[in-house]
């Protein structure tokens, strides 16, 4: 790998950082992908990264990439279907007049969603969703609107589809389903759990009283091209579970599985198609490519030797107390740089050394849950932010922290604890 001098350090260090910043902060309202990509650009300028090495660094993401594409077909079909404002309504219904019940059936559809279509297809397509059945049922929006925040990230390990940032950090050395699951199952049992407890704590002023009867009352029928698109996405999550199960790379099953659903739930009609892909926020993938540039040249900048040194620092601790500093370390980076890029970062590190299972699971679970702290903490928190917008509810960054700040810490610390318990 290229040794950059110091003077282009710097330089990769400061375009990055802008790159990242323009991300989240979004000036003059330009989509996300254009920061990522214009990082991506002018460190290929200035030569702190080859066009080829740019190219291989794209290269590198192409099972995210597909696995990406795939979650966003299912999403936009089961929100042009109408399935997601099915399963709120469904919520709403069963509640019962309760608004404390409401919050969990809102939180146990988030997990679904979350564990079977990604964090980021909770984001996406069930935060407006939840927005039009709590609006119906005159409930305090933003509570339940924070659950589909929350939920996304604290659900996110419980399968290897629950979140790209799952393929980045294990790469080619993804397990299969039986170990993930011996591995990740007790701390995602943890962290659900641990998160539900502090956003109800949190929440407790604001779901006292009774839901409004009219939105009770309200039937909300699936159409026939509705359940086609449910049982696609049924058929879509058992395929990436068998896929999974034997260990096979999950962008191309994803991809593959989708666009037949698609066509089925649609027909094959083109004007139902054009619907779906219009809807898919396609930027995302160009916001991926141009934040593996990034990583690219934050490698060649010292950051893969960085993290390497203190993924062996973790290491050399005694348990649990390594497993919390990996977990807590690589969260803190999440909430500074987006958990992608720290995903990448982490990842990279992982895959250049040689560090134990536990560090390496550790590191997983806190680019998962540790994004729980603050809105610039994961892409899912990102498109949760722009749903938001999209409905036009506003809410600041410091309302978001103080809130992530109750709930994200002991997740966090019980699902490590869990981690390190299952692993003796």
């Amino acid at each position: 790998m290229q040794v950059l001098t110091s003077p282009q350090t710097v330089l990769v260090w400061a375009i990055a950082a802008a790159a990242i910043a323009g991300v989240i902060f979004r000036p003059r309202k330009w989509p996300e992908a254009v920061w990522a990509c214009a990082g991506a650009a002018l460190l290929v300028l200035f030569g702190s990264v080859s066009p080829m090495s740019a190219i291989g660094a794209i290269g590198k993401g192409t099972n995210v990439y597909l696995f990406l594409t795939g979650m966003m077909l299912l999403a936009e079909l089961a929100r042009l279907k109408g399935v997601f404002d099915w399963l709120a309504a469904l919520a709403v219904r069963a509640s019962k007049g309760s608004h404390a019940r409401l919050f969990t059936l809102v939180y146990c559809v988030g997990v679904l969603v979350t564990v079977f279509l990604s964090n980021d297809a909770t984001a996406v397509v069930l935060t407006p969703a939840v927005y039009a059945a709590v609006k119906r049922a005159r409930a305090h929006p933003l509570t339940y609107l924070f659950i589909c925040a929350f939920v996304a990230n604290a659900a996110s390990f419980v399968l290897p589809i629950s979140n790209p940032a799952n393929l980045i950090v294990y790469g080619k050395t993804l397990p299969p389903l039986g170990p993930w699951l011996r591995t990740f199952l007790l701390p995602s049992i943890f962290s659900i759990a641990a998160t539900y407890a502090a956003l109800r704590w949190a929440s407790r002023g604001n779901v006292s009283g009774t839901v409004n009867d009219r939105s009770c009352s309200t039937t909300q029928i699936l159409s026939v091209e509705g359940k086609r698109a449910a049982s696609g996405i049924a058929a879509s999550a058992v395929a990436l579970i068998l896929a999974s199960a034997f260990g096979l790379n999950l962008g191309l099953p994803a991809c593959a599985v989708a666009i037949v659903s698609v066509l089925i739930a649609t027909r094959f009609r083109w004007s139902a198609l054009r619907d779906v892909t219009a809807g898919v926020a396609w930027s995302v993938l160009p916001l991926v490519a141009g934040l593996f540039i990034l990583v690219e040249g934050l490698n060649r900048a010292g950051s893969l030797a960085a993290i390497s040194h203190s993924l062996r620092v973790f290491e050399s601790m005694p348990r649990p107390t390594g497993e919390l500093a990996a977990a807590f370390g690589i969260a803190a980076l999440s909430n500074l740089v987006n958990n992608l890029p720290a995903g990448l970062l982490a990842g990279s590190a992982i895959q250049a050394v040689q560090i134990a299972p536990r560090i390496r699971d550790s590191v997983l679970i806190g680019v998962n849950l540790g994004p729980n702290l603050s809105v610039t903490g994961s892409l899912a928190t990102v498109l949760w932010l722009i749903a938001l917008r999209r409905e036009g509810v506003e809410m600041s960054p410091w309302q978001f922290l103080k809130l992530g700040a109750t709930v994200m810490p002991p997740a966090l610390i019980l699902a490590t604890l869990a981690l390190s318990w299952a692993a003796r």
